[in-house]
């Protein structure tokens, strides 16, 4: 997809972007380079509202995606008397917005297979139900309503809404996780309803936190097709940067006894009760006090020998190189060489496919939530909701990763994974997932994804983010249009990013007597980094604080009549080279010619 534009019609506003807001992304003179890869950077000082603007976005279409999921649960709908603040339709946060963009029209949509993108405008106003239009479906068929039904917006959505963010920023992550329970609930109604579950999840909303870094790094190295990649183009970024070359070992612990809490009893087919027997010697310490436990995973494995559609479970019970269970574990051990990558690229296809086992399995860690605390999170403006989320013991999840060991350049034995440094884990976390989902339909919200990056890595972030999106160094030389499916939003402080970007593509958030939001009036593709410093972040000072200080104190003491000479050696011996100290110097040989 490619945005167009995003106002916030909400009277009330939103965060720090008020009524009235409004950002241009893709304009109309612009639309010649759509089809390239050009992420939007947005910068600005802290608290300028950058990371604003990519929860409204979240928001926007969290909203949308739970107005057409086919499951709700009833702890998430309204309902006047048991649940009155619960969802509605008309009503959102913000709660009147006009959203426009390009997106690749659905097949079903397009009968006379126009090669155009669909131009789409969405807007809401204060307590009314979103009007979704396709501004441009006479194109596509002359015949047919530009005013979309409920299905025919699924169908233009993104697929899927990616959320990403460095530190602690939980402004941006509430509407996922109330999209992570909502996969929670989905699974377990599929669960105790005996309907079909298909290994996915139907809301399409993802935040890649820190829970899922070694979920995708596996994905990538297990799953990689060789066939459409044979020279590991896409894996480059990590062999070259982090020195990561394969992963050789590792074992998955996935968790499937759980206790029943009487409320759970009651609603729970007696069939799916796991067995105890209450006889044994070490019962209590092995069981606890509950008497009443189900495998919450019985929807993720196949139940007969002759299924030729594997279930994820089975699916890695056939990769492993060796695998156990007891009555409370499944354990899957993997020694990883050429033939068990091509045992997950024959049983997933793809590491996204293997990806989506792992989140399944890792989103079922919420079994410990209650009704109430998921009732309360799904109505919740709270910018600290992870903090009332309980966090389980290693040993109490439903999928743990256990020694994940890794080959690493210039290092004879394997690595634990856990030994790489913030920064390493980092990229392989941001990059990583832009891998993962290069061929999908997406909206990415990357907020800061390089902060813990040494400076050559930020240096080269925008290099390295398009090597995820291509297939090989050919056509990254070619420039091939081959990038209209994705859009990719980044919050930064660091000019690197900005002096790889051409202005068109930079949006400075400078928050003054109103949020104002601002394209750059200079060249910024390959400008300076001081001169990105001044010009867009306000900064003269090319020193830090405390040096400036150093400096401005023999500034004082050349004004006040000191000798130059032996002020322009202290300062040669007390600082390191700068704009600052130049021109000081120069001054200071000035006054010296003068006597």
């Amino acid at each position: 997809m490619k945005l167009l534009r995003l106002k916030i019609t909400d009277p009330t506003g939103f965060r720090s972007l008020a009524a009235g807001f409004e950002v241009h992304f893709l304009r109309e003179w612009d639309r010649a380079d759509a089809d390239k890869l050009n992420p939007y950077i947005l910068a600005g000082p802290n608290g300028s509202g950058k990371s604003n603007l990519l929860e409204a976005l979240a928001a926007i279409f969290y909203h949308l995606e739970c107005q057409h999921l086919e499951y709700r649960p009833e702890s998430f709908e309204y309902d006047e008397d048991s649940n009155p603040q619960g969802f509605q339709a008309e009503k959102a946060t913000p709660d009147g917005f006009e959203i426009e963009y390009l997106i690749p029209c659905p097949v079903e949509l397009n009968p006379n297979n126009h090669q155009a993108l669909a131009h789409i405008l969405i807007q809401k106003q204060p307590q009314a139900l979103p009007q979704a239009i396709w501004i441009s479906r006479a194109d596509f068929d002359p015949d047919a309503n530009p005013e979309l039904s409920g299905q025919e917006l699924k169908q233009c959505l993104p697929e899927f809404v990616l959320g990403y963010s460095s530190g602690e920023n939980e402004i941006l992550s509430l509407p996922f996780f109330k999209m992570r329970f909502l996969h929670y609930d989905e699974y377990w109604e599929h669960l105790i309803g005996e309907k079909h579950y298909g290994y996915t999840p139907e809301g399409r909303l993802i935040y890649l936190d820190k829970d899922f870094s070694q979920a995708i790094l596996l994905s990538l190295f297990l799953a990689h097709d060789s066939e459409t990649d044979p020279e590991s183009f896409l894996l480059k970024p990590f062999q070259e940067e982090v020195g990561l070359t394969d992963i050789k070992r590792f074992r998955l612990v996935v968790r499937k006894a759980v206790p029943l809490t009487l409320q759970q009893v009651g609603k729970v087919p007696k069939y799916l009760f796991l067995t105890l027997d209450k006889e044994q010697d070490d019962f209590e310490a092995k069981w606890g006090q509950s008497n009443f436990w189900i495998d919450l995973t019985q929807k993720l494995q196949s139940h007969s020998h002759e299924d030729v559609f594997l279930a994820p479970l089975s699916k890695l019970k056939k990769c492993s190189t060796c695998f156990f269970e007891d009555e409370q574990f499944y354990y899957f051990d993997y020694w990883v060489n050429e033939a068990t990558k091509q045992a997950f690229r024959l049983h997933f296809g793809s590491p996204l496919r293997l990806f989506q086992t792992f989140q399944i399995l890792l989103t079922l860690n919420l079994f410990t939530v209650s009704n109430l605390q998921k009732k309360e999170l799904y109505q919740s403006q709270d910018l600290y909701v992870n903090e009332n989320i309980p966090a389980l013991p290693s040993h109490e999840k439903i999928l743990r990763f256990e020694d994940v060991m890794i080959q690493k350049t210039g290092i004879t034995q394997p690595v634990p994974l856990k030994a790489l440094s913030d920064g390493e884990h980092q990229f392989l976390h941001a990059l990583g997932l832009c891998v993962l989902f290069k061929d999908t339909n997406s909206l990415f919200l990357l907020d800061e994804p390089e902060t813990h990056f040494n400076p050559d890595w930020r240096a080269n972030f925008i290099s390295r983010l398009r090597d995820c999106f291509q297939t090989n160094r050919n056509e990254i030389a070619q420039a091939e249009p081959t990038e209209t499916r994705r859009e990719i939003l980044i919050t930064t402080h660091s000019p690197f990013l900005i002096s790889d970007s051409l202005p068109e593509y930079v949006l400075v958030f400078d928050k003054g007597e109103s949020l104002e939001v601002s394209r750059p009036d200079y060249q910024t593709l390959g400008a300076s980094i001081s001169q990105i410093t001044f010009k867009t972040f306000g900064k003269r000072e090319t020193i830090g604080g405390y040096a400036e200080q150093i400096l401005n104190a023999f500034v004082d003491r050349f004004t006040k009549g000191e000798d130059p000479k032996k002020i322009m050696d202290e300062t040669y011996e007390a600082l390191g080279d700068s704009i600052e100290k130049t021109l000081f110097v120069q001054q200071l040989l000035n006054a010296l010619r003068q006597e």
